[in-house]
C-alpha cells in the first residue's frame, strides 16, 4: 500500500494546526479547576460566592472579579510552609512547559513547512522528533499541573482542618484540561506524520539512488 506525500502533508498541517489552538485556548482560559460550593453556600446560609473556577494565571469567582494567583517566580515571604514553596515551585513548572510547548510548535511548524515543500528527509525527521518532544513536554505539564491541584487540595484541607469538605464541594477538572488533552494528542499525531513522511520520502530517495 503506497501512501502518497501530499495525503501526510494534510494529516500534518490539520492536525499540527488542531494542536496550536487548543493549547492557546486551553492556555489562555479560566476553566481548568472548578470548585461547585453551591450546596456549601445553602447550608451555610452566606451571601459569599464561594464556587470558583481557575486557570493557569488566576482564579475566578462567580458574580466577581478575576484576582491573579500567586507569582510563582517571585515571593519573599520568609514564613512560608515546605508544602506552600512546593506548590510555588510546580505552579512555576506547569506555567513554564505548556507554553513552551507552543513554542516548540511554532518552530516546529517552520521547519516542518519547509521540509514538505523542499521533501527533506532529514529536516522531516527532525520536525518529527521535534513535535514528539513537543507532546512529551504538554504531557509534563499536564502532569505536574494535576499533581499540583491534588497538593492544593490537601493543602486547602489541612489549613481548613475538614475532611469532609467533599460531601459539600464539588471540585473537577474543566473544559480547559480537555483542550490541552486533545492537544497532546494531535501534537503526537502530528509528530509521528512527519516522521512517515520522512520514512516516505527516504525509501523514495533510495529506490531513485539504485535506478
Amino acid at each position: 500500500m503506497k501512501i502518497k506525500l501530499s495525503g501526510l502533508a494534510v494529516v500534518v498541517v490539520l492536525a499540527g494546526v488542531l494542536s496550536f489552538i487548543l493549547l492557546v485556548v486551553a492556555i489562555g482560559t479560566d476553566f481548568w479547576y472548578i470548585i461547585d460550593a453551591s450546596k456549601l453556600e445553602r447550608l451555610s446560609n452566606s451571601s459569599a460566592t464561594l464556587s470558583s473556577h481557575s486557570g493557569l494565571w488566576r482564579t475566578c469567582r462567580r458574580r466577581s472579579k478575576c484576582f491573579p494567583l500567586m507569582n510563582p517566580f517571585w515571593y519573599k515571604n520568609n514564613n512560608m510552609t515546605a508544602s506552600h514553596k512546593q506548590l510555588l515551585h510546580m505552579h512555576g513548572t506547569f506555567v513554564i512547559l505548556l507554553p513552551l510547548s507552543l513554542i516548540l510548535m511554532i518552530f516546529g511548524g517552520m521547519t516542518g513547512f519547509i521540509s514538505i515543500l523542499a521533501r527533506a528527509y532529514l529536516l522531516l525527521l527532525m520536525t518529527g522528533w521535534l513535535f514528539l518532544f513537543g507532546g512529551l513536554v504538554t504531557l509534563t505539564g499536564i502532569s505536574v499541573y494535576i499533581a499540583y491541584s491534588a497538593a492544593a487540595f490537601k493543602e486547602a484541607l489541612c489549613l481548613l482542618g475538614r475532611n469532609n469538605l467533599l460531601e459539600e464541594v464539588d471540585i473537577k477538572f474543566g473544559w480547559s484540561l480537555a483542550l490541552v488533552w486533545g492537544s497532546f494528542i494531535a501534537e503526537m499525531l502530528t509528530g509521528a506524520a512527519f516522521l512517515l513522511a520522512a520514512r516516505v520520502v527516504g525509501l523514495k530517495q533510495s529506490r531513485e539512488q539504485r535506478i
